[in-house]
Protein backbone atom coordinates (compact mmCIF):
# COMPACT_ATOMS: atom_id res chain seq x y z
CA UNK A 1 0.00 0.00 0.00
CA UNK A 2 1.35 3.42 -0.93
CA UNK A 3 2.20 5.60 2.07
CA UNK A 4 0.98 9.12 1.33
CA UNK A 5 1.73 10.56 4.78
CA UNK A 6 3.04 14.09 4.43
CA UNK A 7 3.01 17.52 6.00
CA UNK A 8 1.26 20.40 4.25
CA UNK A 9 3.62 23.26 3.34
CA UNK A 10 3.02 26.68 4.82
CA UNK A 11 1.49 29.24 2.43
CA UNK A 12 3.70 31.89 0.90
CA UNK A 13 3.38 35.22 2.72
CA UNK A 14 4.05 38.50 0.92
CA UNK A 15 4.70 41.59 3.02
CA UNK A 16 2.76 44.60 1.80
CA UNK A 17 3.29 48.20 2.89
CA UNK A 18 0.60 47.81 5.57
CA UNK A 19 -0.15 44.11 6.04
CA UNK A 20 0.99 40.59 5.37
CA UNK A 21 -0.85 38.82 2.55
CA UNK A 22 -1.27 35.24 1.42
CA UNK A 23 -1.81 33.91 -2.09
CA UNK A 24 -4.66 31.74 -3.31
CA UNK A 25 -4.17 30.14 -6.72
CA UNK A 26 -6.28 27.91 -8.92
CA UNK A 27 -5.25 26.49 -12.29
CA UNK A 28 -7.10 25.69 -15.49
CA UNK A 29 -4.76 23.54 -17.56
CA UNK A 30 -5.45 22.84 -21.22
CA UNK A 31 -3.81 19.53 -22.15
CA UNK A 32 -3.89 18.41 -25.78
CA UNK A 33 -5.10 14.84 -26.01
CA UNK A 34 -2.48 12.50 -27.47
CA UNK A 35 -4.44 11.36 -30.53
CA UNK A 36 -3.65 11.22 -34.22
CA UNK A 37 -7.10 12.59 -35.13
CA UNK A 38 -9.14 15.53 -33.88
CA UNK A 39 -12.06 15.43 -31.45
CA UNK A 40 -14.85 15.60 -34.04
CA UNK A 41 -13.11 14.81 -37.32
CA UNK A 42 -10.51 12.53 -38.82
CA UNK A 43 -8.10 15.36 -39.65
CA UNK A 44 -4.50 14.91 -38.53
CA UNK A 45 -3.15 16.53 -35.36
CA UNK A 46 0.48 16.41 -36.53
CA UNK A 47 2.44 19.45 -35.32
CA UNK A 48 4.40 21.55 -37.80
CA UNK A 49 2.36 20.70 -40.90
CA UNK A 50 1.85 23.29 -43.64
CA UNK A 51 -0.67 25.93 -42.53
CA UNK A 52 -4.29 24.90 -43.12
CA UNK A 53 -3.30 21.44 -44.38
CA UNK A 54 -4.84 19.52 -41.43
CA UNK A 55 -8.35 20.89 -41.84
CA UNK A 56 -11.46 18.84 -42.59
CA UNK A 57 -14.81 20.21 -43.74
CA UNK A 58 -16.05 19.87 -40.15
CA UNK A 59 -13.09 21.87 -38.79
CA UNK A 60 -13.68 24.59 -41.38
CA UNK A 61 -17.40 24.74 -40.41
CA UNK A 62 -18.63 24.07 -43.93
CA UNK A 63 -22.44 24.07 -44.22
CA UNK A 64 -24.11 20.76 -43.42
CA UNK A 65 -21.04 19.24 -41.77
CA UNK A 66 -21.77 17.52 -38.45
CA UNK A 67 -19.31 16.56 -35.70
CA UNK A 68 -18.72 12.89 -34.84
CA UNK A 69 -17.09 12.09 -31.50
CA UNK A 70 -13.64 10.46 -31.65
CA UNK A 71 -13.99 7.57 -29.18
CA UNK A 72 -10.23 7.38 -28.60
CA UNK A 73 -10.15 11.00 -27.36
CA UNK A 74 -12.89 10.16 -24.85
CA UNK A 75 -10.92 7.09 -23.76
CA UNK A 76 -7.83 9.23 -23.21
CA UNK A 77 -9.81 11.69 -21.07
CA UNK A 78 -11.25 8.83 -19.01
CA UNK A 79 -7.75 7.42 -18.59
CA UNK A 80 -6.58 10.83 -17.37
CA UNK A 81 -9.43 11.05 -14.88
CA UNK A 82 -8.64 7.60 -13.50
CA UNK A 83 -4.97 8.54 -13.22
CA UNK A 84 -5.97 11.58 -11.13
CA UNK A 85 -8.18 9.38 -8.91
CA UNK A 86 -11.21 11.25 -10.20
CA UNK A 87 -14.83 10.24 -10.57
CA UNK A 88 -15.86 9.27 -14.11
CA UNK A 89 -19.34 10.41 -15.10
CA UNK A 90 -21.05 7.73 -17.15
CA UNK A 91 -23.35 10.40 -18.55
CA UNK A 92 -21.98 13.70 -19.85
CA UNK A 93 -22.94 16.20 -22.53
CA UNK A 94 -21.44 18.76 -24.88
CA UNK A 95 -22.39 22.44 -24.93
CA UNK A 96 -21.82 25.30 -27.31
CA UNK A 97 -19.75 28.17 -25.95
CA UNK A 98 -20.51 31.12 -28.20
CA UNK A 99 -17.88 33.76 -28.87
CA UNK A 100 -16.22 35.32 -31.89
CA UNK A 101 -12.62 34.62 -32.75
CA UNK A 102 -11.23 34.97 -36.28
CA UNK A 103 -9.60 31.54 -35.92
CA UNK A 104 -12.81 29.85 -34.70
CA UNK A 105 -14.70 29.14 -37.94
CA UNK A 106 -17.90 27.85 -36.29
CA UNK A 107 -18.36 30.98 -34.21
CA UNK A 108 -18.65 28.75 -31.14
CA UNK A 109 -16.58 26.18 -29.30
CA UNK A 110 -17.95 22.73 -28.49
CA UNK A 111 -17.12 22.20 -24.83
CA UNK A 112 -18.65 20.76 -21.63
CA UNK A 113 -19.97 23.12 -18.95
CA UNK A 114 -22.93 21.60 -17.19
CA UNK A 115 -22.13 17.88 -17.46
CA UNK A 116 -18.35 17.20 -17.70
CA UNK A 117 -16.93 13.77 -18.46
CA UNK A 118 -14.72 13.68 -15.34
CA UNK A 119 -15.57 14.83 -11.82
CA UNK A 120 -13.53 15.43 -8.67
CA UNK A 121 -10.02 14.06 -8.23
CA UNK A 122 -6.69 15.02 -6.64
CA UNK A 123 -2.98 15.45 -7.19
CA UNK A 124 -0.29 15.14 -4.52
CA UNK A 125 2.28 17.86 -5.27
CA UNK A 126 5.68 17.10 -3.73
CA UNK A 127 7.57 20.17 -2.53
CA UNK A 128 10.38 18.38 -0.65
CA UNK A 129 10.75 15.03 1.13
CA UNK A 130 7.80 14.63 3.51
CA UNK A 131 6.25 17.95 2.46
CA UNK A 132 3.44 17.95 -0.12
CA UNK A 133 0.27 19.79 -1.03
CA UNK A 134 -2.92 17.94 -1.92
CA UNK A 135 -4.55 19.86 -4.76
CA UNK A 136 -8.16 18.95 -5.48
CA UNK A 137 -9.28 18.59 -9.07
CA UNK A 138 -12.76 20.02 -9.57
CA UNK A 139 -13.42 18.60 -13.03
CA UNK A 140 -12.01 17.65 -16.40
CA UNK A 141 -14.04 18.52 -19.44
CA UNK A 142 -13.34 17.74 -23.06
CA UNK A 143 -13.44 20.49 -25.68
CA UNK A 144 -12.10 21.45 -29.08
CA UNK A 145 -9.21 23.86 -29.58
CA UNK A 146 -9.34 27.00 -31.71
CA UNK A 147 -6.97 27.86 -34.54
CA UNK A 148 -4.08 30.29 -34.49
CA UNK A 149 -3.91 33.91 -35.61
CA UNK A 150 -0.52 35.12 -36.83
CA UNK A 151 0.16 38.86 -36.73
CA UNK A 152 3.89 39.20 -37.41
CA UNK A 153 4.18 38.00 -41.03
CA UNK A 154 2.83 41.13 -42.71
CA UNK A 155 2.62 44.77 -41.54
CA UNK A 156 -0.95 45.22 -42.78
CA UNK A 157 -2.57 41.78 -42.57
CA UNK A 158 -3.06 38.93 -40.14
CA UNK A 159 -2.98 35.29 -41.17
CA UNK A 160 -5.08 32.42 -39.82
CA UNK A 161 -3.89 28.80 -39.50
CA UNK A 162 -6.72 26.36 -38.75
CA UNK A 163 -4.54 23.28 -38.21
CA UNK A 164 -5.23 23.31 -34.45
CA UNK A 165 -8.94 23.92 -34.91
CA UNK A 166 -10.86 20.96 -33.53
CA UNK A 167 -7.89 19.35 -31.78
CA UNK A 168 -9.08 17.61 -28.59
CA UNK A 169 -8.27 19.32 -25.31
CA UNK A 170 -8.76 18.24 -21.72
CA UNK A 171 -9.37 21.25 -19.50
CA UNK A 172 -8.22 20.19 -16.05
CA UNK A 173 -9.64 22.59 -13.47
CA UNK A 174 -8.21 22.67 -9.95
CA UNK A 175 -9.73 24.02 -6.76
CA UNK A 176 -8.02 27.15 -5.34
CA UNK A 177 -5.71 24.99 -3.22
CA UNK A 178 -2.31 26.23 -4.43
CA UNK A 179 -0.65 28.73 -2.10
CA UNK A 180 2.46 30.07 -3.82
CA UNK A 181 4.35 30.48 -7.12
CA UNK A 182 6.66 27.53 -6.43
CA UNK A 183 3.68 25.30 -5.66
CA UNK A 184 2.00 26.38 -8.90
CA UNK A 185 5.05 25.37 -10.94
CA UNK A 186 5.34 22.11 -8.98
CA UNK A 187 1.65 21.40 -9.63
CA UNK A 188 2.11 21.84 -13.39
CA UNK A 189 5.24 19.66 -13.29
CA UNK A 190 3.44 16.88 -11.38
CA UNK A 191 0.37 17.03 -13.63
CA UNK A 192 2.59 16.93 -16.71
CA UNK A 193 4.47 13.95 -15.27
CA UNK A 194 1.25 12.02 -14.66
CA UNK A 195 -0.10 12.79 -18.14
CA UNK A 196 3.15 11.59 -19.73
CA UNK A 197 3.10 8.37 -17.65
CA UNK A 198 -0.49 7.78 -18.78
CA UNK A 199 0.35 8.60 -22.39
CA UNK A 200 -2.66 10.92 -22.67
CA UNK A 201 -0.72 14.14 -23.40
CA UNK A 202 2.91 14.61 -24.40
CA UNK A 203 3.19 17.69 -22.14
CA UNK A 204 5.10 19.72 -24.73
CA UNK A 205 4.65 23.26 -23.43
CA UNK A 206 6.77 24.80 -26.18
CA UNK A 207 4.36 23.56 -28.85
CA UNK A 208 1.35 24.67 -26.82
CA UNK A 209 0.25 21.12 -26.05
CA UNK A 210 0.12 21.98 -22.35
CA UNK A 211 -0.77 25.50 -21.28
CA UNK A 212 -2.27 26.99 -18.17
CA UNK A 213 -4.63 29.76 -17.18
CA UNK A 214 -3.64 30.87 -13.68
CA UNK A 215 -6.24 32.37 -11.32
CA UNK A 216 -4.59 34.55 -8.66
CA UNK A 217 -6.11 36.29 -5.65
CA UNK A 218 -4.86 37.55 -2.30
CA UNK A 219 -6.23 37.35 1.22
CA UNK A 220 -5.20 38.23 4.76
CA UNK A 221 -3.77 35.42 6.93
CA UNK A 222 -6.57 33.32 8.41
CA UNK A 223 -9.10 34.08 5.67
CA UNK A 224 -8.23 31.02 3.61
CA UNK A 225 -8.96 28.77 6.58
CA UNK A 226 -12.42 30.37 6.85
CA UNK A 227 -12.98 29.65 3.17
CA UNK A 228 -11.96 26.01 3.70
CA UNK A 229 -14.45 25.68 6.56
CA UNK A 230 -17.37 27.27 4.72
CA UNK A 231 -16.43 27.02 1.00
CA UNK A 232 -17.58 30.65 0.89
CA UNK A 233 -15.48 32.54 -1.66
CA UNK A 234 -16.31 35.88 -0.03
CA UNK A 235 -13.47 35.20 2.41
CA UNK A 236 -11.03 35.37 -0.51
CA UNK A 237 -10.04 38.30 -2.68
CA UNK A 238 -11.20 38.94 -6.23
CA UNK A 239 -9.32 36.70 -8.62
CA UNK A 240 -7.68 37.63 -11.89
CA UNK A 241 -6.91 35.10 -14.59
CA UNK A 242 -3.51 35.12 -16.30
CA UNK A 243 -4.08 33.54 -19.69
CA UNK A 244 -2.12 31.02 -21.77
CA UNK A 245 1.01 30.41 -19.70
CA UNK A 246 3.36 27.81 -21.18
CA UNK A 247 6.52 28.15 -19.08
CA UNK A 248 7.15 27.05 -15.48
CA UNK A 249 9.44 30.00 -14.87
CA UNK A 250 7.04 32.54 -16.35
CA UNK A 251 4.16 31.08 -14.32
CA UNK A 252 6.08 31.79 -11.11
CA UNK A 253 7.10 35.26 -12.22
CA UNK A 254 3.57 36.14 -13.36
CA UNK A 255 1.99 35.02 -10.08
CA UNK A 256 4.50 37.01 -8.05
CA UNK A 257 4.07 40.24 -10.01
CA UNK A 258 0.26 39.89 -10.19
CA UNK A 259 0.01 39.32 -6.42
CA UNK A 260 2.06 42.44 -5.74
CA UNK A 261 -0.11 44.41 -8.15
CA UNK A 262 -3.27 43.34 -6.32
CA UNK A 263 -1.74 44.07 -2.90
CA UNK A 264 -0.81 47.59 -3.98
CA UNK A 265 -4.35 48.24 -5.25
CA UNK A 266 -6.05 47.01 -2.08
CA UNK A 267 -3.65 48.74 0.32
CA UNK A 268 -4.22 52.01 -1.53
CA UNK A 269 -7.96 51.72 -0.96
CA UNK A 270 -8.90 50.38 -4.40
CA UNK A 271 -10.65 47.24 -5.49
CA UNK A 272 -9.36 44.50 -7.77
CA UNK A 273 -11.43 44.01 -10.92
CA UNK A 274 -12.14 40.46 -11.98
CA UNK A 275 -10.58 40.23 -15.42
CA UNK A 276 -8.39 38.22 -17.76
CA UNK A 277 -4.81 39.42 -18.02
CA UNK A 278 -1.72 38.59 -20.07
CA UNK A 279 1.82 38.32 -18.74
CA UNK A 280 4.62 40.22 -20.50
CA UNK A 281 7.92 38.51 -19.59
CA UNK A 282 10.00 41.31 -21.16
CA UNK A 283 8.48 43.94 -18.89
CA UNK A 284 7.69 41.47 -16.09
CA UNK A 285 4.15 42.77 -15.73
CA UNK A 286 0.59 41.66 -16.34
CA UNK A 287 -1.75 43.77 -18.44
CA UNK A 288 -5.49 43.70 -18.93
CA UNK A 289 -6.75 41.57 -21.82
CA UNK A 290 -10.51 41.70 -21.25
CA UNK A 291 -13.04 41.86 -18.46
CA UNK A 292 -13.69 38.40 -17.04
CA UNK A 293 -16.70 36.81 -18.70
CA UNK A 294 -19.21 34.73 -16.76
CA UNK A 295 -20.88 31.62 -18.16
CA UNK A 296 -23.98 33.55 -19.24
CA UNK A 297 -21.83 35.89 -21.34
CA UNK A 298 -20.95 32.95 -23.57
CA UNK A 299 -24.62 31.96 -24.02
CA UNK A 300 -23.94 28.30 -23.30
CA UNK A 301 -26.58 25.84 -24.45
CA UNK A 302 -26.55 22.07 -25.18
CA UNK A 303 -24.96 21.30 -28.53
CA UNK A 304 -27.83 20.31 -30.83
CA UNK A 305 -25.52 18.33 -33.12
CA UNK A 306 -24.38 15.86 -30.45
CA UNK A 307 -26.44 13.52 -28.31
CA UNK A 308 -25.56 13.24 -24.59
CA UNK A 309 -22.54 10.98 -24.17
CA UNK A 310 -23.21 7.72 -22.32
CA UNK A 311 -20.42 5.28 -21.52
CA UNK A 312 -20.50 1.91 -19.77
CA UNK A 313 -18.91 1.12 -16.43
CA UNK A 314 -17.38 -2.04 -17.89
CA UNK A 315 -15.53 0.08 -20.47
CA UNK A 316 -14.24 2.37 -17.71
CA UNK A 317 -13.15 -0.69 -15.71
CA UNK A 318 -11.22 -2.04 -18.71
CA UNK A 319 -9.40 1.29 -19.04
CA UNK A 320 -8.65 1.29 -15.29
CA UNK A 321 -7.20 -2.21 -15.56
CA UNK A 322 -4.80 -1.04 -18.27
CA UNK A 323 -3.39 1.92 -16.33
CA UNK A 324 0.39 1.90 -15.89
CA UNK A 325 2.15 2.26 -12.55
CA UNK A 326 1.99 6.00 -11.82
CA UNK A 327 4.77 8.24 -10.45
CA UNK A 328 3.81 8.19 -6.75
CA UNK A 329 3.46 4.41 -6.69
CA UNK A 330 6.65 3.88 -8.67
CA UNK A 331 8.62 6.24 -6.44
CA UNK A 332 7.38 4.49 -3.29
CA UNK A 333 8.30 1.11 -4.76
CA UNK A 334 11.81 2.26 -5.65
CA UNK A 335 12.33 3.46 -2.08
CA UNK A 336 10.99 0.20 -0.64
CA UNK A 337 12.44 -2.37 -3.05
CA UNK A 338 15.81 -0.79 -3.86
CA UNK A 339 16.48 1.10 -0.61
CA UNK A 340 16.79 4.43 -2.43
CA UNK A 341 16.50 7.83 -0.83
CA UNK A 342 13.35 9.82 -1.48
CA UNK A 343 15.40 12.26 -3.56
CA UNK A 344 17.05 9.60 -5.75
CA UNK A 345 13.73 7.84 -6.30
CA UNK A 346 12.21 11.17 -7.31
CA UNK A 347 14.98 11.84 -9.84
CA UNK A 348 14.65 8.39 -11.38
CA UNK A 349 10.85 8.52 -11.66
CA UNK A 350 10.65 12.10 -12.99
CA UNK A 351 10.23 10.64 -16.50
CA UNK A 352 8.88 7.18 -17.20
CA UNK A 353 11.69 6.50 -19.72
CA UNK A 354 14.27 7.25 -17.01
CA UNK A 355 12.52 4.90 -14.58
CA UNK A 356 12.35 2.10 -17.16
CA UNK A 357 16.05 2.53 -18.01
CA UNK A 358 17.02 2.37 -14.32
CA UNK A 359 14.97 -0.75 -13.65
CA UNK A 360 16.70 -2.56 -16.51
CA UNK A 361 20.11 -1.54 -15.15
CA UNK A 362 19.17 -2.60 -11.61
CA UNK A 363 17.90 -5.97 -12.84
CA UNK A 364 21.07 -6.63 -14.84
CA UNK A 365 23.43 -5.42 -12.11
CA UNK A 366 21.67 -7.08 -9.20
CA UNK A 367 22.16 -3.97 -7.06
CA UNK A 368 19.54 -1.19 -7.08
CA UNK A 369 21.44 1.36 -4.98
CA UNK A 370 24.64 1.04 -7.01
CA UNK A 371 22.61 1.16 -10.23
CA UNK A 372 20.85 4.34 -9.06
CA UNK A 373 24.17 5.97 -8.24
CA UNK A 374 25.60 5.22 -11.68
CA UNK A 375 22.46 6.18 -13.59
CA UNK A 376 22.00 9.49 -11.75
CA UNK A 377 25.60 10.64 -11.32
CA UNK A 378 27.51 9.17 -14.23
CA UNK A 379 24.97 8.59 -17.01
CA UNK A 380 22.62 11.53 -16.42
CA UNK A 381 25.60 13.81 -15.83
CA UNK A 382 27.24 12.76 -19.10
CA UNK A 383 24.00 13.04 -21.05
CA UNK A 384 23.35 16.51 -19.66
CA UNK A 385 26.85 17.58 -20.68
CA UNK A 386 26.13 16.40 -24.23
CA UNK A 387 22.57 17.81 -24.21
CA UNK A 388 21.07 14.37 -24.83
CA UNK A 389 18.01 12.62 -23.46
CA UNK A 390 17.94 9.08 -22.13
CA UNK A 391 16.41 7.94 -25.44
CA UNK A 392 19.66 8.95 -27.15
CA UNK A 393 21.99 7.37 -24.60
CA UNK A 394 25.02 5.72 -26.28
CA UNK A 395 25.18 3.38 -23.27
CA UNK A 396 22.44 0.74 -23.07
CA UNK A 397 21.03 -0.54 -19.76
CA UNK A 398 22.77 -3.85 -20.42
CA UNK A 399 26.15 -2.18 -20.94
CA UNK A 400 25.85 -0.07 -17.79
CA UNK A 401 24.76 -3.13 -15.82
CA UNK A 402 27.88 -4.88 -17.14
CA UNK A 403 30.14 -2.14 -15.75
CA UNK A 404 28.41 -2.36 -12.36
CA UNK A 405 28.76 -6.15 -12.24
CA UNK A 406 32.53 -5.78 -12.72
CA UNK A 407 32.66 -3.35 -9.78
CA UNK A 408 30.63 -5.69 -7.56
CA UNK A 409 32.93 -8.60 -8.43
CA UNK A 410 36.00 -6.49 -7.49
CA UNK A 411 37.20 -7.02 -11.04
CA UNK A 412 37.68 -3.27 -11.51
CA UNK A 413 37.99 -0.37 -9.10
CA UNK A 414 35.70 2.65 -8.98
CA UNK A 415 38.25 4.73 -10.89
CA UNK A 416 38.70 2.02 -13.51
CA UNK A 417 34.93 1.79 -13.81
CA UNK A 418 34.69 5.48 -14.70
CA UNK A 419 37.36 5.02 -17.36
CA UNK A 420 35.55 1.94 -18.66
CA UNK A 421 32.23 3.81 -18.71
CA UNK A 422 33.79 6.57 -20.80
CA UNK A 423 35.11 4.01 -23.30
CA UNK A 424 31.71 2.32 -23.58
CA UNK A 425 30.00 5.71 -23.90
CA UNK A 426 32.24 6.93 -26.72
CA UNK A 427 33.14 3.67 -28.49
CA UNK A 428 30.52 1.11 -27.48
CA UNK A 429 31.29 -2.54 -26.88
CA UNK A 430 31.00 -5.18 -24.18
CA UNK A 431 32.37 -3.84 -20.85
CA UNK A 432 33.83 -7.17 -19.74
CA UNK A 433 35.58 -7.76 -23.06
CA UNK A 434 36.97 -4.20 -23.05
CA UNK A 435 38.27 -4.56 -19.50
CA UNK A 436 39.98 -7.83 -20.44
CA UNK A 437 41.43 -6.61 -23.73
CA UNK A 438 42.81 -3.35 -22.34
CA UNK A 439 44.20 -4.78 -19.11
CA UNK A 440 41.87 -2.80 -16.91
CA UNK A 441 41.18 -5.54 -14.37
CA UNK A 442 42.52 -4.78 -10.94
CA UNK A 443 45.08 -6.91 -9.13
CA UNK A 444 43.42 -8.90 -6.37
CA UNK A 445 46.34 -11.25 -5.74
CA UNK A 446 47.29 -10.29 -2.17
CA UNK A 447 50.73 -11.79 -2.64
CA UNK A 448 51.57 -9.41 -5.47
CA UNK A 449 50.10 -6.46 -3.57
CA UNK A 450 51.97 -7.41 -0.38
CA UNK A 451 55.25 -7.51 -2.30
CA UNK A 452 54.65 -4.00 -3.59
CA UNK A 453 53.78 -2.74 -0.10
CA UNK A 454 56.92 -4.32 1.40
CA UNK A 455 59.06 -2.72 -1.30
CA UNK A 456 57.63 0.79 -0.76
CA UNK A 457 57.93 0.55 3.05
CA UNK A 458 61.53 -0.73 2.87
CA UNK A 459 62.52 2.12 0.55
CA UNK A 460 61.06 4.88 2.73
CA UNK A 461 62.05 4.38 6.40
CA UNK A 462 61.74 8.10 7.22
CA UNK A 463 58.21 8.21 5.91
CA UNK A 464 57.42 5.10 7.96
CA UNK A 465 58.42 6.91 11.18
CA UNK A 466 56.24 9.89 10.25
CA UNK A 467 53.30 7.59 9.56
CA UNK A 468 53.71 5.99 12.96
CA UNK A 469 53.48 9.42 14.57
CA UNK A 470 50.57 10.48 12.34
CA UNK A 471 48.48 7.54 11.02
CA UNK A 472 46.81 9.81 8.44
CA UNK A 473 50.10 9.76 6.49
CA UNK A 474 49.47 6.10 5.67
CA UNK A 475 47.62 7.40 2.65
CA UNK A 476 50.97 8.30 1.11
CA UNK A 477 51.98 4.63 1.04
CA UNK A 478 48.62 3.66 -0.45
CA UNK A 479 49.15 6.16 -3.23
CA UNK A 480 52.68 4.89 -3.92
CA UNK A 481 51.49 1.28 -4.10
CA UNK A 482 48.68 2.20 -6.47
CA UNK A 483 51.19 4.10 -8.61
CA UNK A 484 53.57 1.18 -8.61
CA UNK A 485 50.84 -1.22 -9.73
CA UNK A 486 49.56 1.10 -12.44
CA UNK A 487 46.39 1.80 -10.44
CA UNK A 488 45.30 -1.81 -10.79
CA UNK A 489 45.69 -2.96 -7.20
CA UNK A 490 42.51 -3.51 -5.21
CA UNK A 491 42.31 -0.31 -3.08
CA UNK A 492 40.68 -2.11 -0.16
CA UNK A 493 43.40 -4.75 -0.06
CA UNK A 494 46.10 -2.07 -0.36
CA UNK A 495 44.70 -0.08 2.59
CA UNK A 496 44.47 -3.18 4.78
CA UNK A 497 48.01 -4.36 3.97
CA UNK A 498 49.55 -0.89 4.42
CA UNK A 499 47.92 -0.55 7.86
CA UNK A 500 49.11 -4.02 8.84
CA UNK A 501 52.68 -3.53 7.62
CA UNK A 502 53.08 -0.11 9.25
CA UNK A 503 51.89 -1.51 12.55
CA UNK A 504 54.53 -4.27 12.31
CA UNK A 505 57.38 -1.99 11.13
Amino acid sequence: MLDLTFETPKPKVIAGAKHDWELVIGMEVHAQVASQAKLFSGASTKFGAEPNSNVSFVDAAMPGMLPVINEYCIEQAVRTGLGLKAAINLKSAFDRKNYFYPDLPQGYQISQLYHPLVGEGEIIVDMEPGIARKVRIERIHVEQDAGKSIHDMDPTMSFVDLNRTGVALMEIVSRPDIRGPEEAAAYIAKLRQILRYLGTCDGNMQNGNLRADVNVSICRPGQYEKYQETQDFSHLGTRCEIKNMNSMRFIQMAIDVEAKRQIAIVENGGTVDQETRLYDPDKNETRSMRSKEEAHDYRYFPCPDLLPLEIEQAWVDDIAASLPELPDEKKARFVKDFGLSDYDAGVLTAEVVNADFFEKVAAGAGDGKLAANWVINELFGRLKKDDKGIEDSPVSPEQLAGVIRLIKADTISGKMAKDLFEIVYTEGGNPEEIAEARGMKQVTDTGAIEAAVDEIIAANPAQVEKAKQNPKLAGWFVGQVMKATGGKANPKAVNELVAKKLAEA
